[in-house]
């Protein structure tokens, strides 16, 4: 996003909906915490819908995600996506001193407990990494819907059978079209459920001047590549990083790159607006608020 900062992202989310964006999505980063900050928003009339992409599980029981979920729904309406992951093995073991084992069964008990919570206020399961028992009075009517940053095989596929969809980081359109949308498109449709949400998110950068602008984006965001879940991906794209990845060109062809995403099968595309300056920034803008509403 072009704004940085709590007063920032308010100011984007306001600005997002005036424009006539259908969804708006907040990274959980650092120590600004998401679902407080969307609460702060409140109801502003706008049925856009606004989402975590996406909070980490380990950090923050079922039980109290539910809670903090089902507030801030009720101070923003029923448009609450709550995206959730697994995090990486380096930031688990590393900053959190927790023990990574077995994602996927990880993060089908965080589902067994919170998904019940958000539609019933009742839970009652006991796994090996989460167990709950017990119901409250949900302070919100509505039900939010719950989607996982899904990558592999076995994590989409938990994701079709159980979850409203998956959002992407470090993924491509060739990934969507040969791996994301068939694997959690069939297991959503063998599980009798309805088409899952592909949320697809990349850097967009309009300019005059690519090289440097990818330049710039393969070194502040190097990181990713080296996280194995994300250099798979790009590993199938065939891009050595973010700055292959991104969408970095003039504004017919960030326009062509977007039309290639929605062909793959991502049904919605979150960009992270960037520029090298007020014009590139003022043109990203313009691009995408075209191209995303119409």
């Amino acid at each position: 996003m072009l704004t940085h900062g709590v007063g920032g992202v308010l100011e984007d989310l306001t600005r997002s909906e005036g424009l006539g964006f259908s969804s708006y999505w907040v990274a959980q980063v650092g120590l600004i915490d998401a679902l407080t900050l969307i609460g702060a928003h409140g109801a502003t009339g706008s049925d856009m819908a606004i989402g975590t992409a996406v909070i980490s599980t380990w950090e923050r029981h079922p039980h109290m995600l539910a809670a903090q979920a089902l507030t801030t729904q009720a101070l923003v309406g029923d448009r609450l996506v709550v995206g959730i992951g697994v995090n990486h093995r380096p930031s688990v073991e590393g900053s959190l001193r927790l023990t990574w084992e077995k994602p996927v069964r990880h993060m089908s008990e965080y589902l067994s407990i919170l998904t019940d919570l958000l539609a019933t206020g009742s839970a009652a399961f006991e796994g090996q990494a989460w167990s709950y028992t017990g119901s409250a009075a949900r302070p919100s009517a509505g039900v939010p819907r719950v989607m996982i940053a899904a990558l592999g095989d076995q994590m989409l596929k938990l994701a079709g059978r159980r979850s409203d969809g998956t959002i992407l980081w470090c993924v491509g359109p060739k990934t969507i079209r040969t791996h994301i949308a068939p694997t959690i498109n069939d297991a959503a449709a063998a599980a009798d459920r309805p088409a899952p949400s592909i949320v697809c998110s990349i850097p967009v950068w309009v300019t005059d001047d690519p090289a440097p602008a990818r330049a710039f984006l393969a070194d502040v965001l190097a990181d990713y590549a080296t996280l194995p879940s994300y250099r798979a991906m790009m590993d199938v794209e065939g891009v050595a990083g973010l700055g292959d990845l991104s969408i970095v060109g003039s504004e017919a062809f960030v326009r062509d790159a977007i039309a290639e995403i929605a062909e793959s099968g991502a049904t919605d595309f979150t960009p992270v607006p960037m520029g090298g300056n007020p014009d590139e920034e003022a043109r990203t803008l313009q691009v995408l608020t075209d191209a995303m509403t119409t």
